[in-house]
């Protein structure tokens, strides 16, 4: 009893099989596999990284260097190969043959993350939808029972049936029903936001790589209590909770699911009403963890997911979060400045920088201070600024009306104002 106990609580060793560098001056270790088996719960047994592909229709590499890897496999004791780059089911039918034990990509790995990290039911809904459509092609994939090791999260957060209970039918009426479930939460969420716009004129979203600190951020910004966790993906749901801002006034923000590299399509495609709160924000800020070596290539692909979402045009500001880090690091600084100019420096941890960030989003957003002399018949821009803008002083003089106040837009070099009531307004402007 007591060894069946041991088991059933041993983790799971895994051989993770690494793609060639693509720069052969970089280091080659998968170093994001490693830390998404890592948060799975699983034990790393060995990491092996080819130094070539050799195209191959039975393995997808050379037959010689599958059988490498197959034998290391077991040397290492390992209960499963995970490799990091999609396997087409075909491939991965007979690796498991040759290999005698679980196979898997990189995909099933952040499936399985996402399933144990679902907590709500449009999360849960979003997970299985995007389950049922990995395992389509994958119906006959399965190596005996090895419940153990291809069971797990999956069954957890969807409707009880394990995979090889599913045939292709049921899958197909089932991804259908969680469509239309899916489809009714969007609407839901679509309702929502709109009754927050009633009352918030602007919205931000925190947006960034996984585990950069955003979740850590809204809760310093905000007092919102977010999980957060040292790993990968600890929260999958968006949360919105309300910033106040200087003058008495506020903003939504937006904590949104972690980007990564290569995040397969059918999860963006599943959670796109999820990642829509991005899309629908009128700042983004950008979260970038400035501790982390790959941050640069990490930013370029959190700039890539948002072109996919279609939310690259809107406004952005980048925040290197966890500059107390490496605040005395001069050269890494010095990277910093180069790589994103501009970029604003925060810690969560320590509030760090938060002055600077909230003085700048509300600019952004709320537009500069500028001071009026609006004539006393005009007072339908009166009526104008204060219902577009944010009034800081008002003062009735004898011949007009003094008015300090925030309008969104600005005026460009050539002084044209952005916005239409900082249009109508320009001529009253005090310069």
């Amino acid at each position: 009893m007591v060894e069946v106990k041991k088991e059933q609580e041993r983790k799971i060793r895994c051989l993770l099989v690494g793609a060639p560098a693509l720069d052969k001056n970089k280091e080659a270790l998968p170093k994001e596999l490693q830390g998404l088996v890592t948060t799975l719960g699983m034990e790393i047994a060995d990491t092996i990284v080819l130094a070539r592909i050799e195209p191959n229709p039975v393995y997808g590499i050379g037959k010689g260097k599958a059988g490498e890897i197959a034998d290391e496999a077991k040397e290492a004791k390992a209960d499963c190969i995970i490799f990091d780059w999609e396997i087409e089911p075909t491939k991965q039918r007979n690796w498991e043959k040759l290999a005698k034990m679980p196979v898997f990509d990189r995909n099933e790995v952040i499936l399985r993350i996402f399933a144990s990290r679902a907590k709500t039911r449009e999360a849960s809904l979003q997970v299985e939808f995007a389950r049922l459509t990995y395992s389509m092609p994958r119906l006959s994939h399965s190596y005996g029972d090895m419940a153990r090791q291809r069971g797990g999260s999956f069954g957890a957060k969807g409707s009880g049936e394990t995979q090889l209970e599913l045939d292709r039918r049921q899958i197909e009426d089932k991804i259908l029903d969680i469509k239309k479930e899916i489809k009714q939460v969007s609407v839901n969420r679509e309702t929502q936001r709109k009754m927050r716009e009633r009352t918030a004129s602007f919205s931000c979203s925190l947006v960034g790589y996984t585990n950069a600190g955003k979740s850590s951020l809204l809760n310093a910004l905000t007092g919102a209590d977010v999980f957060v966790e040292d790993e990968l993906f600890a929260t999958l749901d968006p949360t919105t909770r309300r910033l106040e801002l200087p003058e008495g006034s506020s903003i939504l923000l937006t904590d949104t699911v972690g980007f990564i590299s290569n995040l397969p399509h059918l999860l963006i495609d599943s959670f796109k009403s999820t990642l829509e709160e991005a899309a629908h924000a009128n700042l983004l800020l950008i979260v970038v963890d400035a501790s982390d070596s790959e941050c640069v290539a990490q930013y370029k692909e959190v700039l890539k997911v948002l072109g996919e979402i279609h939310a690259d045009k809107i406004e952005k500001l980048v925040l290197l979060n966890k500059i107390d880090r490496v605040k005395n690091d001069d050269v890494a600084l010095s990277a910093l400045d180069s790589e994103f100019p501009g970029a604003l420096k925060i810690s969560a941890a320590t509030k760090e920088g938060f002055e600077n960030l909230i003085a700048t989003v509300t600019e952004i957003l709320l537009g500069k201070i500028e001071s009026f002399r609006i004539p006393l018949d005009r007072s339908d821009l009166i009526s104008l600024l204060k219902k577009n803008g944010t009034i800081t002083k008002e003062e009735w003089l004898e011949d007009c009306v003094s008015i300090t106040a925030r309008i969104p837009g600005e005026f460009n070099e050539e002084g044209k104002a952005s916005s239409r009531t900082l249009a109508l307004l320009s001529p009253y402007l005090v310069k």
